[in-house]
């Protein structure tokens, strides 16, 4: 009895550790991007450049994700109101896939964005490598980064950690249940992944 309730207490101990560290690398992440997040076209500052991370342009079904739509939709919004004067779409390219084209075909031909404004990153395959490549090669520091809210705070932190002048503008978020709690929950873990890389000086590629 004396094991079992040693691997119980045990069992218990790790949970609590796990949850303080899930909190611990949450609050970290909201205290270092607080502010510097708009939902408002009017509330933001004027950067040189959108940086929008990418995501598949279809579903599985074949609809168009309304993830991707929504993102074009406030890079757009961002460049019709001269808050930007270039955009990186930033995404993967493979074999039979790309993102950044399909993201700058959106932009030019549903929201009337003019082609040569647009930067296509073919190697942008994580939200860490594009926030990498969009200071490293195309040297360009003072950016709004686009995406939905959830996202858009672990990449602040990434930028924010390589001395970014950054700044978030989210995009609308989808409410359907199944994708919303699923993605929220996926992101708190990535959080936490995102700040153990940091304090042990490891890249999440």
């Amino acid at each position: 009895m004396r094991i079992i309730r040693n691997i119980f207490n045990l069992g218990c101990i790790s949970i609590e550790l796990g949850i303080l560290l899930i909190c611990f690398c949450n609050v970290w992440v909201f205290g270092l991007t607080n502010g510097r997040t708009y939902t408002k076209i009017s509330k933001i500052p004027p950067r040189e450049i959108a940086l929008v991370l990418g995501t598949s342009p279809k579903m599985r079904s074949g609809q168009s994700n309304p993830y991707f739509t929504k993102r074009m939709d406030a890079a757009a919004l961002l460049y019709h109101h001269g808050k930007i004067k270039k955009i990186i779409v930033s995404g993967e390219k493979s074999k039979g896939y790309n993102e950044p084209a399909a993201m700058k075909n959106y932009l030019v031909n549903q929201e009337g964005v003019p082609e040569d404004i647009i930067i296509e990153d073919p190697k942008g395959f994580n939200t860490y490598k594009s926030i990498l490549r969009c200071k490293d090669v195309y040297k360009k520091k003072n950016v709004i980064i686009v995406s939905q809210g959830y996202h858009n705070l672990r990449a602040l932190f990434f930028a924010r950690n390589n001395d970014m002048n950054a700044l978030g503008f989210d995009a609308q978020d989808v409410t359907k249940p199944e994708s919303f709690y699923r993605n929220q929950a996926r992101e708190i873990l990535a959080r936490v992944i995102a700040v153990v890389y940091f304090i042990l000086g490891v890249s999440p590629d």
